[in-house]
């Protein structure tokens, strides 16, 4: 112990760069070297109380901390967020499903057919009545293939384009969100949406027919790949992207400005999860208003009588032509509940997800 101790005895008088005293060091080492590798853990913060060239003295160093000790940033690795994502999207729309269905209905229910629906209500009902509660579930493992793998690819991205974005403390800038939310809806239309989405819709639309020609999921995969190709599981991929990616965006920039009003200049502050369920709430009500038009338009896009539309732009013009403006808006208050309920139960399970995980996989 006496000879570790010598370095840092009371130096003999003021130090010298020609003749070092005893319990002096050079100035050069005095800078670069780590008293806590040379003494160990018990004497952290003991130095020496050298002087510089010239008399002047040096004050104790402080004990390196890390960034990530104080406040550095608190990022979800992406590997984290694909599995708590795909979880959450798994639990949420088994929850949620009928409320989907309903309103797809009531989207496909055009004027000209007349309509058969009068009302959410009356779409339920006549539902129940002709297929029993298991009709309000039709075409839900579409919807569950895909659902896992859009939340997934979502989540993931988001987090991989975010994370390089957030300042020191890990917080990411409203406007930032907003673009990281768009690259996220983008990614998973065109990787997943589209075609789930697609082969939901015409499920849901051949059950409305006189005779079905599908007898389930993977019987309707097959059926509609022999007769329009893989090309046919596509129609409306730019309503698609452009509905996910506004809607992406809309979310993530909603919640993220919540959560930094909320937490304020603390940055892990933590959010209970009534809180994130009710800005995931908000978040997914903005998100509703904001781009049920497109909505309306990918949903004719993707149904059996797609082939009457030329494009994207044709839907919307014979639309606003034969149904009028209010067609545009049709199934909103069925998507406004399942929207915010969606996103609500969404962005729960992910952040506690995210928080088990953090418990079991440790990552830098």
């Amino acid at each position: 112990m006496s000879s570790l101790w010598k370095p840092f005895s009371v130096s003999e008088g003021p130090c010298s760069s020609l003749e070092p005293r005893r319990g002096c060091s050079e100035p050069t080492r005095l800078r670069t070297q780590n008293p806590n590798k040379r003494l160990g853990a018990e004497f952290t913060g003991v130095v020496s109380s050298c002087c510089l060239p010239g008399g002047s003295r040096l004050g104790p160093p402080r004990r390196a901390i890390s960034a990530a000790a104080i406040g550095g940033k608190k990022i979800t690795h992406p590997g984290k967020a694909i599995l708590a994502g795909g979880i959450a999207g798994g639990i949420e729309i088994c929850i949620t499903f009928p409320t989907e269905y309903v309103k797809t209905q009531l989207q496909l229910d055009e004027r000209a057919n007349p309509p058969r629906y009068r009302g959410i209500g009356d779409c339920v009902r006549l539902t129940v009545q002709d297929h029993g509660l298991r009709g309000l579930y039709r075409g839900l493992s579409s919807l569950l293939y895909g659902s896992i793998p859009k939340s997934a690819v979502r989540f993931g991205t988001f987090e991989l384009l975010s994370n390089p974005l957030r300042d020191a403390n890990g917080r990411l800038d409203n406007t930032r969100s907003l673009m990281c939310g768009l690259g996220a809806g983008v990614a998973e239309a065109i990787l997943v949406v589209c075609p789930m989405e697609t082969l939901k819709v015409k499920l849901i639309h051949d059950q409305c027919s006189l005779q079905p020609r599908y007898r389930g999921f993977f019987h309707g995969v097959r059926e509609i790949i022999r007769d329009q190709g893989v090309r046919g599981t596509y129609q409306g991929l730019t309503a698609t992207v452009l509905k996910q990616g506004s809607n992406q965006a809309i979310r993530f920039y909603v919640m993220t400005s919540l959560r930094n009003w909320y937490k304020g200049d603390d940055p892990r502050r933590e959010m209970h999860p009534v809180v994130t369920a009710a800005f995931g709430a908000l978040a997914g009500a903005a998100s509703v208003f904001g781009n049920t038009p497109l909505d309306v338009v990918k949903t004719r896009m993707q149904g059996l009588e797609a082939h009457r539309y030329r494009n994207t732009v044709d839907c919307a013009f014979q639309i606003l032509r034969n149904e009028g403006p209010q067609a545009f808006y049709k199934g909103t208050v069925p998507r406004l509940g399942r929207v915010c309920l969606d996103v609500a139960i969404v962005f729960v399970i992910y952040e506690e997800v995210v928080k088990m995980l953090n418990d079991v996989w440790k990552t830098d």
